[in-house]
């Protein structure tokens, strides 16, 4: 049974499920060439909310240790955003620091529920940022305990690592968090690149 948090905008009800820490191991199997990396790893993920409609996402990883090494080595961050898709409005905060003028949008459940696609879910835009200078944006769908997305932009700074693309699948499962992650990089199409299994921590 998932519990709502009392001040939860109503545009996250849908992606309440994410909400708090997740934690736990998965596999990375990216083959470059004729060559296959393959490595296990742990994480640590985050899903928090400040009371606007959208939730603030982090993640960690680490590599666990290796027959001679003791400590795990730092892997990976990224951080970012997730907002069911919509037109933004005057109630609406931004651009900048500029406050929304009235009443926000999809305030209420009826107002939400006007929101759902053809495929009885939600339209979801989610941003991430890497600190190895990739930026994405994916664009999909959140339908029950089911998460879709697709990169529709992904920016580079001329110093970061080839990377072109990407899919990711979120599901709940068992009161887990699985995910699958796919990747376009390093001049390869796009293949299976990473999964893991998380419960909630806190």
């Amino acid at each position: 049974m998932i519990e709502l948090p009392v001040d939860l905008p109503a545009e996250l009800v849908p992606l309440s499920w994410l909400l708090g820490v997740w934690e736990g191991s998965g596999v990375i199997d990216y083959k470059v060439g004729d060559e296959s990396v393959t490595h296990e790893f742990g994480q640590r993920v985050s899903f928090s909310h400040d009371g606007l409609p959208y939730l603030n996402y982090t993640s960690y990883a680490w590599l666990f240790p290796s027959e001679d090494d003791e400590d795990p080595s730092p892997l990976a961050t990224e951080s970012g955003y997730w907002r069911l898709a919509r037109p933004l409005g005057d109630g609406d905060a931004g651009p900048g620091l500029l406050p929304g003028v009235g009443e926000r949008a999809f305030a209420d459940a009826d107002a939400v529920e006007s929101l759902r696609n053809d495929a009885g879910g939600f339209d979801l835009e989610v941003s991430i940022i890497h600190p190895g200078g990739v930026s994405e944006l994916y664009l999909g769908q959140i339908k029950g305990p089911r998460i879709d997305l697709a990169t529709d932009a992904v920016m580079r700074t001329s110093s970061a690592k080839p990377y072109a693309a990407a899919t990711r699948l979120y599901g709940l499962v068992e009161a887990h968090l699985l995910w699958a992650w796919d990747i376009a990089a390093l001049g390869q199409d796009l293949r299976t690149h990473a999964s893991a299994r998380l419960a909630k921590v806190d």
